[in-house]
């Protein structure tokens, strides 16, 4: 376990219709070159996300979901280091609430307002684990690096 302190940088923004909101949310990083972003909250509605469910494990990664509609975003969590891990949960006309890793194809219907948050002493990175067989986050030190 990794755990260390590190000051805050706040960052909002605001995506709009069509808009494809890992890819964009991936550009606003890199963009001001943020090093260990995170999200605070996110809240917006999107037509198309692509999700992988849970359970999944390197060697069965397929368990993913294809939707379309419209669907309120009820919660985006995650790191934004390359490569990001989000994960969300969306709700649709029914209030039906379905969940998971975030693959891609987020496209947003009205808007996604996105808090972000940066830990300015930090750095991200993403290592392979041998126990998971993922790639996890590494948190490290700026000063140390």
């Amino acid at each position: 376990m990794s755990s260390e302190g590190s000051s805050l940088q706040v960052h909002a923004v605001r995506f709009g219709p069509g808009q494809e909101l890992l890819g964009r949310l991936q550009a606003f990083v890199e963009e001001r070159r943020l090093r260990a972003p995170f999200i605070i909250t996110c809240v917006g509605s999107v037509t198309k996300a692509t999700l992988r469910l849970a359970n999944a494990t390197a060697e069965n990664a397929n368990k993913v979901i294809h939707l379309s509609g419209r669907f309120e975003i009820v919660s985006l969590v995650g790191t934004l280091n390359p490569p990001a891990h989000l994960h969300a949960s969306l709700s649709d006309a029914e209030g039906r609430t379905v969940g998971g890793h975030v693959l891609g194809d987020l496209e947003v219907f009205t808007t996604a307002e996105v808090v972000i948050g940066e830990a300015s002493d930090l750095l991200f990175t993403r290592q392979m684990d041998q126990q998971t067989g993922f790639p996890e986050l590494v948190v490290q030190l700026k000063e140390s690096i």
